[in-house]
């Protein structure tokens, strides 16, 4: 093989993204080394976001690329992932701006800390587009073991260093079940390790029955689910999300998130062609526990940072939805709903710290009255949590409404109407916390928001968070009005990636009699509709 044949199937222009981001982590970490701790900390936060954004740039340049297999088929930069690593490239960004206060307060390195979190973020990019088991185990490994090291950043902290054990201990549990089910993948593939060369020699071996085939679907899903904080995965997603820094726990609502559903479509859509309605049914069962329990859970909740954790958990059966749909409009209505899910969550996060700083607690009851404090976060948090329980007009109530039409399209009526059930009970818990910040009497005023510090923006790193809260409170009332350009660009993302229509439209492929074939929505006008 010459060095031009070589060079074609390396096909390295895929991954220029990702290069983006690792140089900027090569600056980052040298740059902290040359000039010093107390120096580094005021540029580089800005050099991090650059890169992120430079990044989204180039990823906007490889949209619906004519040649997206790379590095010998273990990479594919399709429509698909595309739009997945640009949703964890700007988590990471906003992820960032609400940091650079936080971390300054704890006394801990800003640039440890943002190395660690572009790390996690090149291991999210990688897994949204890994086609391959190696590919898929390290980059997964890569965004899991930068996430443990940023649950016990704040060593100081016992709640950091308990969280960041038990994530450890049960990440590293789950990393092994899902790892000993891509070795069972490579066993009865006969030594094969990219996803569709496994499916087809499976399908030529006639092993699609065999019991070691379930295995390992149960253990991939297990997997995948720790990832998403599906129940009943989720056991360390309250007590992370708890005790570890605000701005990690904001990363791993969405940033993670986002790669764990890349990761499940993948690898069901492609490995797993020909077992459709066994991981149909088991989805679907995770879905339901999903939706059931984060949201009953979180009406008993005191802490706003345990209350967004059992969110965090029935909003992934939320988006679970569209997975089980297994349809055009189902893929491009869980990609419209992540997109949404990226700004109203993080707004809420942002809104979280911004109030965690200025008091020192995250206590629902300490909100009472803070309205009459500080006007501006009162809103902003307020249009988040609304937007979260699907109020109209936020972008929240586009998003959800999309993945139930999506459901009720193809027949899933159980799903969808658990569905709505579930988010009125959402709207609950988010309302009492809204309610708590506008309705309270200034007699009935907790005794933080009595003690409320005199808004200042003009400290270190608080011109940051305003910015990400506003942002993301502006895209959040926006997006939904004018939702159209996220409507197509998820149906896009969906039409212009080959695995997901190869599969959909294959007649070997069998099918779930309770979905069929649904068209995709090309507008919220034909949603109104």
């Amino acid at each position: 093989m010459d060095f031009a044949t070589l060079a074609a199937q390396l096909n390295a222009g895929t991954i220029l993204p990702e290069g983006i981001v690792i140089t900027t982590l090569m600056i980052v970490i040298v740059g902290d080394l040359i000039v010093g701790r107390t120096a580094s900390s005021r540029w580089t936060p800005y050099v991090s976001i650059a890169g992120l954004l430079a990044a989204v740039v180039a990823l906007y340049y490889q949209w619906d690329s004519s040649d997206p297999i790379a590095f010998l088929g273990s990479f594919n930069g399709d429509s698909l992932s595309v739009l997945f690593r640009g949703i964890i490239a700007l988590s990471a960004v906003i992820t960032i701006l609400m940091s650079v206060s936080y971390i300054d307060q704890s006394g801990t390195s800003l640039a440890e800390f943002l190395s660690i979190l572009l790390t996690a973020t090149i291991g999210g990019m990688f897994l949204s587009g890994a086609d391959e088991l190696v590919m898929i185990f390290v980059s997964l490994e890569t965004l899991s073991i930068s996430s443990y090291l940023l649950t016990g950043y704040t060593k100081r902290d016992p709640r950091s260093n308990e969280a960041s054990l038990k994530y450890l201990l049960i990440g590293a549990s789950s990393s092994a079940i899902f790892l000993y089910g891509l070795s069972l993948l490579y066993g009865l593939s006969g030594g094969k390790t990219t996803l569709s060369s496994i499916a087809a020699q499976i399908a030529d071996t006639g092993s699609t029955q065999s019991l070691g085939l379930v295995i390992a679907l149960v253990f991939a899903i297990a997997g995948i689910s720790f990832k998403i904080a599906a129940v009943p995965f989720h056991q360390w997603t309250p007590d992370v999300y708890e005790g570890a820094p605000t701005p990690v726990v904001a990363f791993l609502s969405v940033g993670s998130k986002a790669a764990g559903f890349a990761l499940a479509i993948r690898l069901l859509v492609t490995a797993f062609p020909l077992l459709t309605e066994e991981w149909h049914l088991v989805m679907n069962a995770l879905a339901i526990l999903s939706l059931i329990l984060g949201n009953v859970v979180a009406l008993a909740q005191t802490s706003m940072k345990r209350l967004l954790a059992y969110s965090s958990i029935g909003q992934a059966g939320f988006v679970m939805i569209g997975l089980v749909i297994d349809s055009d409009a189902g893929y491009a209505s869980l990609l419209f709903y992540l997109i949404s899910y990226l700004f109203m969550n993080l707004g809420a996060f942002t809104g979280v710290i911004l109030f965690s700083l200025r008091t020192g607690t995250d206590q629902i009851s300490e909100y009472a009255g803070l309205y009459q404090k500080d006007p501006l976060l009162t809103l902003c948090l307020s249009l988040c949590l609304l937007s979260l329980g699907g109020i109209p007009p936020l972008v929240g109530f586009f998003g959800k409404i999309y993945l139930f039409w999506a459901g009720w399209q193809a027949g899933a009526y159980g799903l969808v109407l658990l569905g709505l059930v579930t988010s009125v009970i959402s709207i609950y818990y988010y309302i009492r916390v809204v309610k708590m910040m506008v309705v309270k009497e200034p007699q009935e005023m907790s005794d933080s928001v009595k003690n409320y510090p005199a808004i200042s923006w003009e400290l270190p790193g608080m011109r940051s968070l305003q910015f990400s809260l506003v942002l993301t409170v502006i895209v959040t009332s926006l997006a939904g009005i004018l939702s159209n350009p996220l409507f197509t660009l998820a149906n896009n993302a969906v039409t212009q990636t080959p695995i997901l229509q190869a599969t959909l439209t294959t007649s070997s492929r069998p099918v779930s009699a309770s979905v069929a074939k649904v068209p995709l929505l090309q507008s919220d006008s034909d949603l109104r509709s």
